[in-house]
This record gives C-alpha cells, structure tokens and sequence, in this order.
C-alpha cells in the first residue's frame, strides 16, 4: 500500500455544521447529547482519528444542520477543544472555538436529589468553578458537580 492510499476520504458537505477537535473517545457523547442519532439529515463521524495538535481526535458532519448557543455551551461541557464549523454551498461560513461559559442556566440537572430544582419547577443554576475537571457548583444547594455526574436536561 502506498502512502496516498492511507487516507480515508470524506466527502464533504453542501450545507450543515462540521465538529471537528472532539476529545478522542467523547464523539459518542456528543452525538447523544445533539440527539444526532435521531436526525434525519446525513451524520458522519470519527473517533480515535490521528491529530497532530491533540493526539487523537474525534470528528461530526451533520448535513443541513445548525445548532444554538445551548447546544454548544453543552458539548463545552464534554469537549472543551471542540470547533464547532458552519457551511453552506460547500463554504466554511463561520467557525466557533467552544469556551466553557462561567455560568449553566437550565442545560444541566443538579446531582443532588433534594436540590430545589429536583423538586420544585425551578431552573438549574451553576458557577463553573473549575473548567479543566469540569466542577459546577450549584447556586441554590451549593453541592459540586464532577464532569462525570453531568446529566442534561
């Protein structure tokens, strides 16, 4: 095998938003989080790809597809180096690095089941109090949420 046959090519996409520099193995995540197994546009993705910067990498190409500022503030929260990149007529027409926001309105559930947002109808509130092991710290019963007991909602 040659050196130009070790290249996977994909084509690319017309119009839709193409997420690329996904910590390696979190690209399931994200798409459970984007619901993208339920899209009904064409879904494209790899993980554990070679990354000169990273390492390793995961890649998303969602075709005609956008998403808000909720959705990206949540995969910051899993995929911090995550570059959310949109296209349209094949064009690159806007690139956005995600930065996790120093505050969480209404995207995560409290781990504490006696939080007054687990029992009353009021939205989840937190301080990010560390970005890089991810703490959240509830304003309402001030417990911490670790990376690993994020639930969205």
């Amino acid at each position: 095998m040659n050196k130009d046959q070790r290249h996977l090519n994909v084509t690319a996409i017309e119009n839709g938003t193409v997420i690329d520099h996904i910590p390696a193995n979190n690209v399931f995540k994200v798409l459970h989080i984007l619901n993208l197994e339920n899209n009904k546009n064409q879904v494209l993705f790899g993980d554990n790809l070679d990354s000169r910067k990273y390492g390793k990498k995961g890649i998303i190409k969602v075709s005609n597809t956008y998403f808000d500022a909720n959705e990206i503030n949540k995969i910051a929260l899993v995929a911090p180096t995550a570059t959310f990149i949109g296209i349209k007529n094949f064009e690159v027409v806007s690139k956005k690095q995600v930065e996790v926001p120093d505050q969480i309105k209404s995207i995560v559930k409290c781990f504490n089941p006696n939080c007054i947002t687990n029992v009353e109808n009021v939205p989840s509130l937190f301080t990010v109090v560390d970005k890089e092991q991810m703490k959240l710290l509830c304003h309402y019963c001030e417990k911490i949420t670790v990376k690993n007991n994020i639930i969205f909602v």
